[in-house]
C-alpha cells in the first residue's frame, strides 16, 4: 500500500476548550490546536502531556478535527494515573500536544463502500475517517460505521432512519452525529444495550457484509481500530469474504516521534518480515502483514 510522506510534527500549549465526562470513565476532550488540526488525518493521533505532574506522555486518537477553527476532539478512557490526571483538567487550562503523529489510513475511490469498524477506544479514528469522507467531493462514497462497545457508548444515540441491508432488524441503534451527517452506523454490545445488535462487532460486520450481492462486495474496503483480538477478528473476516483491510494498532510507546523504537511490531513484507515502529511507520497497517490470518 502506497503510503503519504507523515509530514510535520508539530509542538502547540492547546488550551481546553471542553471537556465531557461519559458513562464508564470515558472522556471527550477538546483543544485548540490549530497547527495540529490543519494537518491531521484519520488514524493519526496526539502525544499528549496529561499534568505536570505526570512525566510521560499519553498517545490518543483523534476523534475528529476542524481545520476551519482549530480544534480537535480526543476520546479516551481512564486507564491508570496519568489518564486519571487527564480527566481533571477543565476549560481554560492549557496542555502540551505532540502531533499529528502517524501515518492514516488510505481510502481508494475503486471500493466506494467503506466498511469502518471501531471498538471502545478504537471508535475515534472511524468517526474521523467517516467525517472526511462525508465531506469528500468527487467520489460517491457509501460508508458504513459499526461500532462495539460493552460499556455505555461515549456519545448520543438515537434510532437510526438510515436503512442498512443485512442488518438484523432490531438493529436500530446508531451514533447520533453519524445521522445527522447522513452517515449509517449501527452498535453491537453483549451488555444488552437497547437497540445494539447482541454480539461482537465483526458478527454484526459479517451479516451486513454476507448479505451484499457480490459486485457490492467487490466495492468494500475494510478499516479497523480496537482491541488487538478484534482486530485479529476483523483480518480474519475480511479474508474470508476476500477483502482488503486496514487495521490501526494500538501500542504502548514512550517518545512517539520513532526514536525509542519501544512499539516495535513484526511486518511481513516481499523481502520478509521486518519490525516496524507504531508511532511513524503506522499505527495504520495491511491486516495481512501484523495478523496471521491462515
Amino acid at each position: 500500500m502506497t503510503r503519504r510522506h507523515r509530514g510535520s510534527i508539530y509542538l502547540e500549549e492547546a488550551q481546553v476548550l471542553a471537556h465531557t465526562a461519559w458513562p464508564g470513565e470515558q472522556h471527550v476532550l477538546r483543544l485548540q490546536a490549530p497547527k495540529c488540526a490543519a494537518h491531521a488525518a484519520p488514524g493519526s493521533f496526539v502525544h499528549l502531556a496529561c499534568d505536570p505532574d505526570v512525566p510521560m506522555r499519553r498517545p490518543l486518537s483523534i476523534m475528529r478535527a476542524d481545520t476551519a477553527t482549530g480544534w480537535i476532539e480526543l476520546l479516551y478512557k481512564v486507564v491508570g494515573p496519568g489518564l486519571r490526571a487527564l480527566a481533571a483538567r477543565r476549560p481554560g487550562e492549557t496542555l502540551s500536544v505532540l502531533g499529528p503523529v502517524g501515518c492514516g489510513f488510505v481510502t481508494h475511490p475503486a471500493r466506494p463502500r467503506p466498511l469502518l469498524i471501531g471498538g471502545g477506544v478504537g471508535i475515534p479514528p472511524m468517526v474521523f475517517l467517516a467525517e472526511r469522507l462525508q465531506t469528500c467531493r468527487g467520489t460517491a462514497w457509501q460508508p458504513l460505521v459499526l461500532m462495539g462497545s460493552e460499556i455505555p457508548f461515549p456519545f448520543g444515540t438515537s434510532p437510526s432512519r438510515l436503512a442498512v441491508r443485512g442488518v438484523p432488524e432490531n438493529c436500530t441503534a446508531g451514533m447520533a452525529l453519524l445521522e445527522e451527517w447522513g452517515v449509517p452506523s449501527r452498535l453491537a454490545s453483549r451488555a444488552g444495550f437497547p437497540g445494539c445488535f447482541e454480539g461482537t462487532v465483526t458478527g454484526l460486520a459479517d451479516a451486513w457484509l454476507s448479505a451484499l450481492l457480490p459486485a457490492e462486495r467487490e466495492e468494500v474496503e475494510v478499516f479497523a481500530c480496537g482491541p488487538t483480538p478484534m482486530l485479529h477478528a476483523v483480518a480474519r473476516l475480511a479474508r474470508r469474504h476476500e477483502l482488503p483491510c486496514q487495521v490501526s494498532l494500538e501500542e504502548f510507546m514512550a517518545c512517539a516521534v520513532g526514536g525509542c523504537a519501544g512499539c516495535v511490531v513484526r511486518v511481513q513484507t516481499p523481502d520478509g518480515p521486518v519490525m516496524k515502529r507504531v508511532c511513524v511507520d503506522g499505527p495504520v497497517f495491511d491486516a495481512t502483514s501484523v495478523f496471521r490470518t491462515g
